[in-house]
């Protein structure tokens, strides 16, 4: 989950990538390893597009009619609460990712010592950017606190966010990658793309919102004082 008080961008996530000079051959070659019509892989990419859908849907609708609020009788509850159905969700989408991956073929040029130390590596990076953002942002502005009302002083500028922007998404990411390098799987690659994908429109759509709180927040402290 994002959260609008991260420091200033100096990477850019992987937001400044131009994906129209990817190699299509790469893709292609993925594409020979996978079965779309796989229930696990359907199961997969069904799991992937809910996910920031339903978090984003929910939070606007408390953001707006503050009914979760209400019937917690608290903002803090509320929040949890929502928290904890995200996590469970995130569990849920990694355990469908990790059966689509299982349920079709490796790659054999992956399938080696060296790729599953490097996916080794890439797995413990993305779970110190996941790990350190959720220390620095705390429960609640990890999990959309902001839209409940549950605003911070000031802006984080700590680690992560003072390597990249999002870095919760792009480390949960980096974890994806890394368990598909692991098990050499094209199709834990390609979820991977999804991933990224989902996640960059996940960015476009809460940003500008998640800012505008912040900025109403900073109106409404300037006219008070």
């Amino acid at each position: 989950m994002s959260s609008s008080v991260a420091g200033p961008d100096c990477c850019g996530g992987l937001g400044n990538v131009d994906f129209r000079q990817a190699d299509l051959y790469v893709m292609t070659l993925l594409l020979g390893y996978v079965d779309p019509s796989d229930p696990c892989f359907v199961a997969a990419i069904l799991t992937i597009t809910f996910n920031p859908l339903f978090w984003n849907v929910v939070a606007r609708w408390e953001q707006k009619t503050r009914q979760l609020s209400r019937a917690f009788r608290s903002p803090y509850l509320a929040c949890y609460s929502l928290g904890a159905a995200i996590l469970l969700l995130n569990v849920l989408r990694s355990h469908c990712f990790t059966q689509a991956m299982l349920s079709q073929p490796k790659m054999e040029s992956l399938d080696n010592p060296t790729a599953y130390r490097m996916g080794l590596a890439l797995l413990g990076v993305g779970s110190t950017f996941v790990l350190s953002s959720f220390f620095a942002l705390g429960f609640t502005g990890t999990f959309l606190g902001d839209y409940f009302g549950i605003l911070k002083e000031a802006r984080v500028t700590t680690f992560p966010f003072n390597i990249l922007d999002n870095p919760m998404y792009w480390g949960s990411t980096a974890n994806y990658l890394g368990w598909a390098v692991m098990h050499a799987s094209p199709t834990g690659l390609l979820l991977t793309a999804v991933v990224a994908l989902v996640y960059m429109v996940a960015i476009l759509y809460e940003e500008p919102f998640t800012a505008q709180i912040y900025q109403q927040k900073a109106s409404l402290s300037h006219k008070r004082s």
